[in-house]
């Protein structure tokens, strides 16, 4: 089955000559958006590849979540931020 989001950027230049990228993730059953923290100049390809390479991490994350087997906590990623819409 595939998936059917598409994803939508947008970028800023911040004063620390980093760059922030704000995402939408347009999907039918779960439409979300987010902020990437990108510390050097990158293709607008490699920035999607990247934020699908993450998404794709939490989704893993979330399923190996066992109630009964309780897991250390993942270190926090302050590069990643995403939200539901």
């Amino acid at each position: 089955m595939e998936k059917s989001e598409k994803i939508s950027i947008t970028t800023k230049t911040l004063a620390s000559g980093n760059f922030q990228v704000k995402f939408f993730v347009e999907d039918e059953v779960k439409p979300q958006y987010g902020y990437l923290l990108v510390t050097e100049p990158k293709s607008v390809g490699d920035i999607i590849e990247e934020i699908k390479n993450r998404l794709e991490e939490r989704r893993l994350a979330s399923r190996k979540v066992n109630p009964f087997f309780p897991v250390a906590p993942a270190s926090e990623d302050h590069d990643f931020y995403l939200f539901s819409a």
